[in-house]
């Protein structure tokens, strides 16, 4: 990919969102949520999961980082924030801020996630809400969850993962789920 095409990230980022983007991003609204368990796949350091348990929601979430220490995932989370917005200001002419007011918004947003991200991983891991697990093979039984959601991570990597782990890992989220699974972009 040049740089006229997208943002050139050299490494996987541990970047996460907010509650309410989530809600825009995979077109929910709080009824799906209250229909049963939801599984954020894989959820890095977004707020999800934290706001969404506040909310009453069973909410659980999953990746390959969980199990390092609060601490640890904060300093790669902040680092990744960082360089993914260095990466952006190479390519500002692809970027049309319609859902934020700029740059420094989204920054902002992207640090307010971490932080809430970090407030409640340390007691929620070892309750079992924040699970280490790496796609394409989760550690949960068959139709665990009513909705799977998956944020960003398949599409925008999918100049280093080939074809077979996303169709290997679409099935896997479609194997815990006994609702639906919701990607996006």
């Amino acid at each position: 990919m040049s740089a006229k095409d997208g943002i050139e990230l050299d490494r996987v980022v541990f970047i996460g969102r907010m509650y309410f983007e989530y809600l825009r991003m995979f077109d929910l609204d709080e009824s799906v949520l209250r229909s049963g368990r939801v599984l954020d796949c894989p959820a890095g350091p977004s707020s999800f999961t934290a706001e969404a348990q506040s909310r009453g929601f069973d909410v659980t979430a999953c990746d390959v980082l969980y199990g390092n220490s609060a601490a640890t995932l904060t300093d790669k989370g902040r680092q990744d924030i960082e360089h993914t917005f260095q990466k952006v200001d190479d390519v500002p002419h692809l970027y049309v801020w319609k859902h934020y007011k700029d740059r420094e918004e989204i920054v902002g947003l992207r640090h307010k996630a971490l932080g809430l991200f970090e407030q409640d991983y340390s007691e929620r891991f070892r309750q079992g809400r924040y699970i280490l697990a790496e796609l394409p093979r989760l550690p949960f039984p068959d139709m665990t969850f009513s909705l799977v959601l998956s944020s960003h991570f398949l599409f925008l990597y999918g100049d280093r993962l080939s074809v077979d782990f996303h169709v290997a890992s679409l099935k896997e989220m479609l194997r815990v789920s006994s609702g639906e699974v919701r990607v996006y972009p």
